[in-house]
């Protein structure tokens, strides 16, 4: 049993996987019908029967997994529903499933807390999203960091965060060029120590915003 995606199997590693399964039940006004399908079936979901309650409700079952339950499947009822739906669910058994790890890499370094397992068929896309919005909202450091999706034993997105740089030559006046030119190499030589032997600061924040949809 694994609890967390940091000790989730890489790929090729795990002969099979099984994850947990759920029964969904839920009961929408007709008009929302085709996005509702739509939505379940992005989540990997099987639609089962369908029961009407009058001219003014319907109810939907179907089952699948616990992770794509969790993937943001409440609030985006709500979205395609303008919150008429309402949604319950029950555990069922375990089923093979087709999933890997997809980590984020921040200046060479894996942060634990932004890993997370997937379905594989839309791990390009995930990878792709995380580092983009990763890449939105961390701050700049004092040297030039790269963002990456890892998954499949490759690297499938990245960014580079751009590094401050102040300006040392600010307060030189006239035309002293190579001095100038000696503030900015030694500067040049600055980052690239700070880089070798500093990691990056993630502030707190940003782990906050990056758990929300």
């Amino acid at each position: 049993m694994v609890y967390t995606p940091l000790r989730f199997p890489v790929d090729g590693v795990a002969e099979r996987i099984f994850e947990p399964w759920v029964s969904v039940q839920i009961i929408i006004p007709p008009s929302y019908l085709g996005a509702m399908l739509s939505l379940l079936y992005d989540h990997e979901a099987e639609v089962g029967a369908s029961e009407i309650f009058g001219e003014n409700r319907v109810m939907l079952r179907a089952r699948m997994p616990l992770r794509e339950l969790m993937r943001n499947f409440f609030d985006e009822t709500k979205s395609v529903t303008s919150g008429f739906a309402s949604l319950s669910y029950d555990i069922e058994s375990m089923r093979a499933a087709d999933v890997v790890r997809l980590d984020v890499l921040v200046g060479g370094e894996l942060i634990p807390a932004f890993s997370r397992v997937v379905s594989r068929r839309r791990v390009q896309e995930d990878a792709e999203k995380v580092v983009e919005k990763l890449h939105a909202i961390l701050p700049r450091q004092q040297f030039v960091m790269k963002i990456q999706g890892q998954a499949l034993g490759r690297i499938l997105a990245s960014r580079t965060v751009a590094a401050f740089r102040k300006d040392v030559t600010a307060k030189l006046y006239g035309g002293d060029v190579t001095r100038k030119m000696k503030l900015l190499e030694k500067q040049k030589k600055g980052k690239k120590k700070l880089k070798a032997r500093g990691n990056a600061n993630i502030p707190h924040d940003v782990f906050l915003k990056m758990m929300r949809p």
